[in-house]
């Protein structure tokens, strides 16, 4: 009889138990994209991100910037067969609904395997400092000359009509001073910068949109994604390349028409010899586990660990996502000039030859190249430039600089809210284009579907903007920190 009892008292713990849980869990299926995703007050969002998405805290930074390794197979192949309307959504996301069950399952047998991941890795000894193989630089793949040509969709430039249709790649580039020097940027067609958390002086982050990616040999160094980069990359329905991410991004993870690669990518073995001279206050620091992950096309091989890694070429072909634009895709971004025009006094053009951006961390600047005629990128100081490019500078045609607010989801997380769609132009939201030394007022514009590119406007002609051919660079700045913006 006592026995008895106290079984039954134990079944009637665990229910009530099993019902408080059931209450306080919070589903994230349903909201709409874009909208922050509300946290139980018993829970952190530090304690709901390791459950969720497994991740791994940066070493340097606190644990607001963080990895983590995506399903079993390590290729997050979420259906891509297009970026169709968001009429066609609804019907898509009601029928993914059992899908999404079954990922929430998958995604709780994620913690067991990244431990087993981490594990692994542990066993896999990195070299000592200077017992490290120096590499020969990769040559870049070989192409026949092209034998006509289009306008590219991404920067207006005439480019091999075989890429015409090819979807672009979009990388997550950490941008802590810890990882530099920078492999592959300059291959970027469109370079935006953002901040990425709230936290660490707002430090920011690169996601570089790359079209020719068969050309990469090696670009990074790769970190975790944001909820905002998906909102922007989506219209160019760019295939996502990242190394995991909180448990915000799982609904855009579930879309029908995300693309996207993680934890897969290269490790290579880094001496510290390797950074920039500049960068003094780092000399002889070895580099972390989280700076040392590099996008390439080929498979690799670690000289130094003997670990191989799959490049974009097989990485594409085992996920089966499709290579090619939808039929629903909008096509270029931007209204480009036939040719290069200097904005003209009339168009509210005035002379702009540097830029300071409002980041206390990386102390982004550009100063205009009166002899490249395009704008140079400064971090920390110091000119940016590419490892991958016999340490070019990274320069732009374009750049833009966007005023957006955002919402915080606590702990640093944070959302642009990029979708900001307005009815008249004045209504806009503010922000700069810069091009051949001269400085343009414009508003832009964003609707809710993910498919829609933003749109710009001379915010003095009221007319759609005329953007040079060219790289681009765009600066999405906090709209808090909009008056710390200074160009002249």
């Amino acid at each position: 009889m006592k026995k008895r009892f106290v079984s039954l008292l134990t079944a009637g713990l665990l229910s009530i138990c099993l019902s408080a849980c059931a209450n306080d869990a919070v589903s994230t299926s349903n909201m709409p994209i874009g909208d922050p995703i509300p946290v139980s007050d018993e829970t952190s969002l530090a304690e709901r991100s390791a459950v969720e998405s497994s991740i791994e805290s940066d070493e340097n930074i606190t644990d607001l910037t963080e990895e983590s390794s995506d399903t079993d197979s390590d290729i997050a192949n979420i259906d891509n067969s297009s970026a169709d309307d968001e009429s066609n959504n609804t019907e898509k996301d009601s029928a993914t609904s059992a899908k999404d069950s079954k990922t929430s399952e998958k995604d709780s047998k994620t913690s067991e395997k990244d431990s087993k991941t981490s594990e692994k890795d542990s066993e896999t000894a990195e070299p000592s400092e200077e017992n490290i193989v120096q590499e020969e630089p990769e040559q870049k793949p070989s192409r026949p000359a092209p034998s006509s040509y289009y306008k590219s969709e991404l920067t207006g430039e005439m480019i091999d009509s075989a890429l015409q249709n090819q979807r672009p790649v979009a990388i997550m580039v950490d941008n802590e001073i810890l990882t530099y020097p920078h492999y592959g940027i300059n291959q970027a067609d469109i370079v935006y910068e953002m901040m990425n958390s709230t936290a660490n002086d707002r430090i920011t982050r690169f996601m570089c949109i790359v079209k020719d990616y068969e050309q990469i040999t090696r670009f990074g160094g790769v970190r975790s994604i944001r909820p905002t980069n998906f909102l922007v990359g989506f219209p160019y329905e760019a295939i996502f390349c990242h190394d995991g991410g909180p448990f915000m991004i799982n609904d855009y993870l579930n879309k029908s028409y995300c693309s996207h690669l993680s934890g897969i990518f290269a490790r290579y073995s880094r001496s510290s010899s390797e950074r920039p001279s500049w960068a003094t206050s780092y000399a002889g620091k070895s580099y972390a586990r989280e700076f040392t992950e590099f996008v390439t096309y080929n498979n690799y091989k670690n000289p130094n660990t003997g670990s191989s890694y799959s490049g974009l070429k097989s990485a594409l072909a085992s996920a089966g996502f499709k290579k090619t634009y939808s039929s629903s895709f909008k096509g270029a971004a931007f209204k480009f000039a036939d040719s290069e025009r200097v904005p003209s006094s009339g168009e509210g053009a005035t002379d702009a030859t540097n830029v300071k951006l409002p980041y206390k961390h990386t102390s982004t600047s550009l100063k205009y190249n009166a002899s490249t005629k395009t704008y140079d990128l400064y971090e920390y100081g110091h000119a940016h430039t590419d490892a991958a490019d016999g340490n070019k500078v990274t320069s732009f045609k374009n750049v833009f600089l966007l005023s957006c607010s955002f919402s915080e989801y606590g702990e640093g997380y944070m959302i642009y809210n990029y979708y900001n769609h307005k009815n008249d132009i004045d209504s806009m939201n503010k922000g700069f284009y810069l091009t051949d030394g001269k400085v343009i007022p414009i508003k832009w514009d964003k609707t809710n579907r993910d498919t829609d590119h933003c749109k710009y406007y001379n915010a003095v002609t009221k007319e759609e903007l005329v953007v040079n051919p060219g790289k681009i660079y765009i600066n999405i700045v906090p709209e808090d920190n909009w008056g710390g913006v200074s160009v002249y």
